[in-house]
């Protein structure tokens, strides 16, 4: 098997769980229905193939076995069926600081976590100034990590992953703490790592994450392979599968959708006066929010929602509309509707719109997509931001317009 290369065949790992937790020994020997265990099954029959220099992303919800797997190839544990075979080095970054040693300096830290990785005591010193530096910790190398924030943690561990010579890369939620500035040095670091030909194993629930690091990704579901190919389909895959969950609380960056599915929203654009989708726009100028709806079944008219909300995802506005006042008859199908705005009164930034399709009474969700589209605005004269959106509402098949 060459270096940085992976092999899956019918990978499966099984936990046994104890549901009565600190039993003493009077209490195993008494009642010995106590002793007994719950198999839970991380993952099934998982089969996959990665080759030296590929870079593959790793996607699912919380819970359906992304770690475990990323452990089964780190050799923290061996498979409980199947084969795993891992060619070459592995260096990881499963968990914030682990392996650190809560008082021990971060200096003292990088040797002992070179240790743990094989490395020889003089391989981590040359390399010592550059992993201190790249995780900016100039000034606290020497303070004890018990210290450090959670932060300081992941730029120490991540620095020490990156500068370890090593075939495969394993990176789970590394950009889940840390600055933007810090988080763009990462991703720099990894795709320098790709160029010299090394393997990336990637976790992450950040879509453009995925998007830019991967070529493919495998979407795992309840600990079974759901899916394994192109990144854009893998994620549109995982996107579908979001957007028929009624009640997804899963916080996943870049990917925030769920809802019944009864009537969901196909896709969202921004465009100008002329009509053509444009990503710019300039202060008090034209602005039409397009949107395609389809009805999978029939229901009362919906209730339709929008938010704008700048990049840190602050609202700005919203509008709201019953589509029952557009004439939507509630029939499957779809339909195209849009939101005119005449004067768009923002200033210098950028802006994101999101969606809700919800029954009249707003208690069932059929549909819901954060940051749906986004767009960038330049400044003119005086442009402030907006506390309600003023616009028209149309369907556009039926030609009606009702005074937002």
């Amino acid at each position: 098997m060459q270096p940085g290369q992976i092999v899956a065949e019918s990978v499966s790992r099984r936990f046994r769980v104890n549901p009565h937790r600190n039993l003493t020994l009077k209490e195993a020997i008494l009642r010995p229905e106590t002793r007994r265990t719950d198999e839970i099954w991380a993952l099934k029959d998982v089969s996959f193939e990665v080759e030296r220099g590929a870079s593959i992303g790793f996607i699912g919800r919380n819970g359906s076995g992304k770690t475990t797997l990323l452990r089964l190839i780190a050799g923290i544990f061996a498979p409980s069926s199947g084969r795993l075979e891992v060619g070459g080095t592995v260096g990881s970054l499963l968990e914030l600081g682990a392996g650190f040693h809560p008082d021990f300096t971060g200096r003292e830290n990088i040797f002992l976590s070179g240790s743990i990785y094989g490395l020889k005591r003089s391989y981590v010193r040359e390399r010592l100034d550059e992993i201190v530096s790249f995780a900016e910790l100039e000034q606290f190398i020497d303070l004890p990590v018990r210290t450090y924030s959670s932060g300081m943690h992941m730029r120490l561990g991540f620095a020490i992953a990156v500068h370890v010579d090593a075939d495969i890369l394993l990176l789970d939620e590394v950009f889940a703490v840390g600055d933007e500035a810090f988080q763009r040095k990462c991703i720099d670091k990894i795709l320098e790592f790709k160029q010299r030909g090394g393997t990336v194993c990637f976790v992450s629930h950040s879509a453009a994450a995925v998007e830019r690091l991967c070529e493919r990704a495998l979407l795992l579901n309840k600990g079974e392979v759901d899916y394994f190919g192109s990144t854009s389909e893998t994620l549109k895959r995982y996107h579908e599968a979001l957007a028929l969950e009624e009640h997804a609380v899963e916080a996943v960056p870049e990917l925030r959708e769920w809802g019944s599915g009864e009537v969901r929203v196909e896709w969202v654009a921004v465009a100008g006066a002329n009509g053509a989708a444009r990503a710019r726009f300039v202060s008090g100028e034209p602005l039409t929010i397009v949107l395609k709806l389809v009805g999978e079944r029939a229901v009362p008219p919906p209730m339709l929602s929008l938010e704008l909300r700048d990049s840190g995802g602050s609202l700005l506005g919203a509008s709201s509309r019953d589509l029952g006042e557009l004439g939507w008859d509630g029939a499957p199908g779809e339909r195209k509707l849009s939101f005119a705005i005449d004067h768009l009164p923002l200033g210098e930034g950028e802006f994101q719109v999101s969606v809700a399709l919800t029954d009249a009474t707003g208690a069932r969700r059929y549909h819901r997509i954060d940051a749906a589209t986004h767009f960038a605005v330049e400044p003119s004269d005086g442009a402030r931001g907006a506390l309600r959106l003023e616009g028209e509402w149309s369907l556009a098949d039926e030609g009606r317009k009702v005074e937002a």
